[in-house]
């Protein structure tokens, strides 16, 4: 038999164990955090101030971007409190909550890049139909439901977890309040565990990634008739940040799926959580500020007018 107790508080995992670390990596995180907020904030004064920003396109990425700071505001902020203040304790309400932010923004930022493929799509195979299929309502329509997907997810984590008044451990193996990891602490069997992870993950994971690939085959069908060189490298561009932007996120998210099932040490874990919530959104709006005229011109009219 199992040594049960009832936890009222977590231990997450320790980043470092060594002190002279401590504030390096205090100001490594504060500094990304940073970075994160006035890269995602800057895409969205962009976008809110400037007309030829007002579309599906821009729209979707203005989302996404509030949903990227939302994600790392969840844990970033957690984190460099603890580095702070030597403490790794997580109350057991704050960890739920914690758990829920996370599972809500991460499914939002996995459903707005499926219906940022699904725009991109319109675009290019069906460009004349473009502004009456991508019309404002259904934009909105797709953003909530992307929305009310992402809490159904939570509340279905919730209710699992909150069914378990007792815990294998108080230990959580990760800087943050992972699902996967309370689901592992809870006191039913690992068999059970494991179909419930891998079928909220094959229908929350798989599902929208079907539909993006499902988009871009249907995208490079059509570019591939255009005869122009000149108009091939256009339709690609459109494309080109909603690329990179999807190979960092699943890539990410991948490396930490993989890494749980091949090895079981914790701290390649926690390395590719740390990629997967602090570097990504991080790095979305570099991206798409970097790769997209529209978003610099943009941001020069912005700097402009402000100057």
């Amino acid at each position: 038999l199992q040594n049960l107790t009832r936890v009222s508080e977590f231990h997450l995992l320790e980043l470092s164990a060594h002190p002279d670390l401590q504030p390096i990596l205090f100001g490594l995180f504060l500094s990304m955090y940073l970075v994160t907020v006035l890269g995602n904030l800057l895409i969205l004064l962009a976008v809110s101030s400037d007309s030829h920003l007002h579309t599906p396109m821009y729209f979707f990425l203005s989302n996404l971007s509030l949903i990227d700071i939302c994600f790392s505001s969840t844990i970033v902020p957690k984190m460099i409190v603890d580095i702070l203040t030597q403490s790794r304790v997580i109350s057991y309400v704050s960890c739920l909550t914690q758990m829920s932010l996370f599972i809500i923004f991460a499914c939002m930022d996995d459903f707005l890049l499926t219906v940022m493929a699904y725009d991109r799509f319109v675009a290019i195979c069906h460009s004349l139909h473009y502004p009456v299929i991508m019309s404002p309502r259904l934009c909105g329509f797709l953003v909530l439901v992307s929305f009310l997907v992402s809490l159904f997810d939570s509340q279905l984590h919730n209710l699992i977890i909150l069914q378990f008044t007792y815990f294998k451990d108080s230990k959580i193996s990760n800087f943050f309040c992972d699902p996967s990891q309370l689901l592992n602490l809870t006191c039913s069997d690992t068999f059970s565990n494991n179909i419930v992870k891998y079928t909220i993950g094959a229908f929350y994971g798989l599902f929208p990634l079907s539909g993006i690939l499902f988009s871009y085959y249907k995208i490079v069908s059509s570019i591939l008739r255009i005869q122009s060189s000149g108009g091939k490298y256009k339709a690609f561009s459109t494309c080109g940040s909603h690329l990179a932007v999807i190979c960092l996120f699943y890539g990410t998210a991948f490396g930490v799926y993989l890494g749980s099932v091949v090895s079981h040490s914790p701290r390649k874990g926690v390395l590719a959580s740390g990629m997967y919530t602090v570097v990504t959104p991080m790095l979305n709006p570099f991206i798409y500020s970097l790769r997209n005229r529209d978003i610099k011109s943009a941001l020069r009219r912005m700097h402009r007018r402000t100057a």
